[in-house]
């Protein structure tokens, strides 16, 4: 979202949440009703920042802040 002109994107990156698709696909073809399987909870998190967003709308980003980010978009 964040390349798309968004100011900050945080939460689980779509390589960490697909190859989990197919196992839940796999168990609900198998009969498995999908109120029976368990919420599985990711742990890796990305935080994108998009300086050119926040110029744009004359916010300045902490430097702390922008050290952590996963990815900054100038």
């Amino acid at each position: 979202m964040s390349d798309a002109g968004g100011l900050i994107a945080y939460g689980t990156g779509l390589l960490d949440t697909f190859p989990r698709i197919p196992a839940y696909v796999d168990r609900i073809l198998k009969g498995t009703k999908p109120g029976d399987l368990p919420v599985e909870v990711l742990t890796r998190h990305v935080l994108i920042i998009n300086l050119k967003t926040a110029r744009e709308i004359g916010l300045t980003m902490p430097p702390e802040l922008r050290k952590r980010a996963d990815q900054v978009i100038e």
